[in-house]
């Protein structure tokens, strides 16, 4: 028995699969409608019926190269289901090849290739009727026009779905780029921003006050355990389906804590406190709340000069306000990096805002609003 995820595998066909079926299927359908010439009384020469039977041949085999190239194919094909109805005294269904070709140079994009292939066809046939061809009227001549130009827009149709398609996965796949090199740039930049200024600070103190530079040291060792450890859960994304996923969870509120107290390893006296009601939260405004605070002090230990910073939370119904303020100069606006456009995108991402500038009193201040619902309505 088949299961379903062959069936899917199967179809829809994909490589040599999708240019020999449908060949392959109108030289079926039209040799079945050509075996009234090999079998019965005769109406034509044997010579006659081998060169209907050869240009049956090279139109559906033609078919085989119709994805590389679609108008020269077209085009082949119509001399040859031309030249097969002008010989052959048996109309067999030989224009379906025709057809074919047809939608395949429009599904390409040709558009204006495939008007001019169904104009001249159309011009073939009239020309042929106007010679005496009794086969084909006034009346059958309009419907072939209008089948092909309904051709011609079904591929076209295809064409345009197809753009569209490609387009949104590109997208798609820049927005993802995009959201894992956030991920790092925080993860990297705030753990590396810490040990710069700790590394400093035991450079200065290990002549001095060894007990300080050994403080340092060891701020240090656990600010480069920590960056290996999220850098493994950051990565952890871009496993392979068979490998194991991460399953530690992503950091959040709760954890904000642990970027308080290496702050103040780094040299800095944090403030930090909390107001509201705490709500369960959905974990991507956990996540991006806790990344704008890493930011935040990656920030005013790169650039701030500061010596004191305020981490505030406050909780509020249906939304959580963060400020990080700092009493030092602000970040240096000429100096390289994207540390806060990346937390402006992480807030816009959940419907919220994100500001950046001078405090009221003095140094630079980091404010987001993050929009959610509360828990019990986000789970339900």
């Amino acid at each position: 028995m088949v299961s379903h995820g062959s069936l899917a595998r199967l179809w829809p066909p994909r490589g040599r699969w999708a240019d020999a079926m449908p060949a392959g299927g109108v030289f079926i359908l039209a040799a079945a409608g050509g075996l009234r010439s090999l079998i019965g009384e005769r109406q034509q020469p044997w010579p006659v019926t081998a060169f209907g039977w050869a240009m049956i041949a090279a139109a559906c085999g033609a078919l085989w190269f119709r994805r590389r190239h679609p108008v020269a194919v077209a085009l082949g094909v119509l001399a040859a289901t031309a030249a097969y109805y002008l010989t052959s005294a048996y109309d067999g269904p030989l224009l379906v090849a025709f057809v074919v070709a047809l939608y395949t140079v429009a599904a390409r994009g040709r558009t204006w290739a495939a008007v001019a292939l169904a104009a001249l066809s159309v011009l073939a046939v009239g020309a042929g009727t106007l010679e005496g061809n009794d086969d084909v009227n006034g009346v059958g001549l309009f419907m072939l026009a209008g089948w092909l130009v309904a051709v011609i827009a079904l591929g076209r149709a295809r064409h345009t779905r197809l753009a569209y398609v490609h387009e949104v996965e590109q997208r798609a796949a820049g927005e993802e780029r995009l959201r894992i090199a956030r991920e790092l740039h925080d993860v990297i930049g705030h753990h590396i921003s810490l040990i710069s200024v700790q590394s400093s600070a035991a450079l200065h103190r290990i002549r001095k006050d060894p007990g300080q530079a050994e403080t340092a040291l060891a701020a240090i060792k656990k600010s480069s355990r920590e960056a290996l450890r999220e850098l493994r859960t950051t990565l952890g994304l871009l496993r392979q389906v068979d490998e194991e996923a991460p399953t530690a969870p992503p950091p959040g509120l709760a954890r904000i804590g642990e970027l308080v107290e290496s702050a103040r390893t780094a040299g800095f006296e944090v403030r930090a406190h909390t107001t509201g009601e705490p709500v369960p939260l959905p974990t991507e405004v956990e996540l991006a709340a806790y990344r704008i605070v890493q930011e935040a002090l990656t920030n005013v230990a790169r650039h701030s000069r500061a010596t004191a910073v305020t981490v505030h939370v406050g909780h509020a119904p249906r939304e959580v306000r963060i400020e990080v303020a700092d009493n030092g100069r602000g970040p240096d606006r000429t100096a390289p990096g994207s540390g806060i456009s990346g937390m402006r995108e992480r807030a816009r991402a959940l419907g919220g805002e994100l500001t950046a500038g001078p405090g009221p009193d003095g140094g630079f201040a980091v404010r987001a609003r993050l929009p959610h619902r509360d828990g019990a309505s986000w789970q339900a």
